[in-house]
């Protein structure tokens, strides 16, 4: 095959055109024909996305729960899947910390800058304050009340509540396993059909990935530097130290623990794994979701990384809600990035909390829109960092949030394989294009 037709190559031309057209258009004066045309293409492809991760969850899980047929393998790859991300959001933040206190971003952050961030800002922190409180007053335990739904329908009418479903599914599978099989049999296989019906949409929906991308980043562009591309680059040289910081700690966390990850649980490289998974990690950086790309995830895993459907299944969608090692990174770096701004010198007991906090936090706030500043209001507030220092790095918040999602999904799939390596479900990849 050409490698023109490869679908990687071609989102990563889709990626790079939107880039283009993003650029030419703040320069051009046509942000208002890329925003009406240009941008609703890539709001249905994220939408196409959503409309089946629901729908595929609860089929490959309830299939995956009664191929099982045993509880305790059940359990047991269920506490192996929660430590395992527990461990891995320990080692993202712990890496967070380390690289923003190397580089010291907050304390090249002119002043002049700092004031014109928090004045530009403010507005938007006063919204995600707000927000915050409302996730801070919830009672220690209602992480574990928001995941039995009061009623079916409520549980998927969102995409939000997709531990709702998963608890669903797995309620259903066990309940099939349990029954006669002559009475289960029908069921079963209509699940099962119905999976691969989901299965061969998202190769139908995957025809669409480049000019969905294409679309997204040109929407990111055109909202980042209105009409003012020199604005953009101002603000990017600004707070570049502070990228940098991110940056280069989601490529340490992607490299070193997704490494020991699969040198302790399993024989995959880690060239391997980045082949099998990319085209999910490329959808995953343009659509900043985790649950939007969830179908491309589960069916990469799956063809191209070998891991059998029943692990797939149940270890991907928990990921994709409770698991953000990028997020959970790029918490510790904000947050001891606007305290070197503010002139405050966090002490390890401080930063030690800032590891708590944000592990809890990924857990806590995970079905609340725009977890990831939510998460950062927690934080601060947790060592007494000012939670107006938001304002200095929502400029680039949105860029950022494209790379820590693409390290989220990542960080899902090398669970996945290191789950599937140790119950003896992971066979050979084909690594299909």
């Amino acid at each position: 095959m050409p490698w023109y037709k490869k679908l990687h190559w071609q989102i990563i031309i889709g990626l790079i055109l939107g880039l283009i057209w993003g650029l030419i258009s703040t320069q051009a004066g046509w942000n208002q024909f890329t925003s009406d045309f240009i941008r609703p293409v890539g709001t249905i492809f994220v939408n196409l996305l959503q409309l089946i991760a629901i729908p595929l969850v609860l089929a490959s899980l309830v299939v995956g729960v009664t191929k099982l047929n045993n509880l305790t393998q059940l359990s047991r790859m269920g506490g192996k899947t929660i430590g395992i991300y527990m461990v891995t959001t320990v080692c993202a933040i712990t890496i967070g910390l380390v690289s923003v206190n190397l580089i010291q971003p907050g304390k090249a952050l002119p002043e002049e800058t700092r004031v014109e961030l928090m004045e530009s800002y403010q507005e938007n922190v006063e919204e995600r304050e707000q927000t915050a409180e409302q996730a801070l007053q919830r009672g220690p335990l209602q992480p574990l009340v928001d995941i039995v739904p009061p009623n079916v329908v409520s549980a998927m009418s969102s995409n939000a509540n997709m531990l709702q479903v998963v608890f669903i599914a797995i309620l259903l599978g066990i309940g099939l396993i349990q029954i006669e099989k002559a009475k289960s049999r029908h069921l079963v296989n209509f699940f099962d059909g119905f999976n691969d019906v989901i299965i061969k949409i998202v190769d139908y929906i995957m025809l669409l990935a480049p000019y969905g991308v294409f679309a997204l980043l040109a929407a990111v562009i055109i909202d980042l530097a209105g009409d003012d591309l020199s604005r953009a680059v101002d603000l990017l040289f600004a707070l570049g130290w502070y990228s940098l910081a991110v940056l280069i700690g989601l490529f340490l966390h992607m490299n070193l623990v997704y490494f020991t990850l699969f040198k302790i649980f399993s024989t995959m490289t880690l060239r391997n794994f980045f082949r099998g998974i990319r085209p999910a990690m490329l959808l995953g950086f343009s659509t900043s979701s985790s649950a939007a790309t969830l179908p491309v995830t589960m069916e990469r895993v799956e063809k191209n990384l070998g891991v059998e459907e029943e692990v797939s299944s149940f270890v991907l969608p928990v990921g994709a809600t409770i698991n953000m090692d990028g997020t959970s990174l790029y918490q510790a770096v904000a947050a001891v990035f606007i305290a070197q701004a503010v002139g405050m010198d966090l002490s390890i007991a401080q930063q030690l909390t800032i590891v708590l906090t944000a592990t809890l936090a990924s857990i806590g706030t995970a079905g609340v829109p725009g977890a990831g500043i939510i998460m950062l209001v927690i934080v601060l507030n947790s060592v007494q960092v000012p939670v107006e220092g938001i304002a200095l790095i929502l400029g680039v918040d949105r860029i950022l949030d494209m790379c820590r999602t693409a390290v989220n999904i990542t960080g899902d799939a090398a669970v996945a394989v290191a789950v599937a390596s140790t119950e003896g479900k992971l066979s050979d990849g084909r690594f299909d294009d």
